[in-house]
């Protein structure tokens, strides 16, 4: 099994925004052939970032859903944020920085 943890900063004017997109997701992922499951982490401090832990049968599946149609599906709406965001020359409400790893015990 393998796993990728997407570690996400939010601002705090975008907390709320971020989780109402997940609560409302396209769930394009599960769609994926491969994926197995996802969990959507909130801190219980402000300064830490959510954890994005999403599940698969292995590597090949996740790096072919970052390349997917699904992918952008899914992250359409976090994306024109970022882009309108962007245009308006303010910062950027929220960072990622993603990691992943190989289970090797459950």
């Amino acid at each position: 099994m393998f796993v990728a943890i997407n570690y996400i900063k939010c601002q705090e004017h975008y907390r709320e925004r971020f989780e109402e997109l997940f609560a409302s997701r396209a769930g394009a992922i599960d769609r994926m052939p491969g994926f197995r499951n996802l969990r959507v982490l909130k801190p219980s401090s402000a300064e830490d970032p959510y954890l994005i832990v999403s599940e698969w049968e292995a590597q090949e599946h996740f790096e072919a859903w970052k390349g997917s149609p699904e992918f952008l599906e899914g992250h359409k709406r976090g994306f024109e944020d970022m882009r309108r965001f962007r245009e308006e020359g303010k910062e950027p409400p929220m960072s990622s920085d993603f990691k992943v790893y190989e289970v090797i015990a459950t």
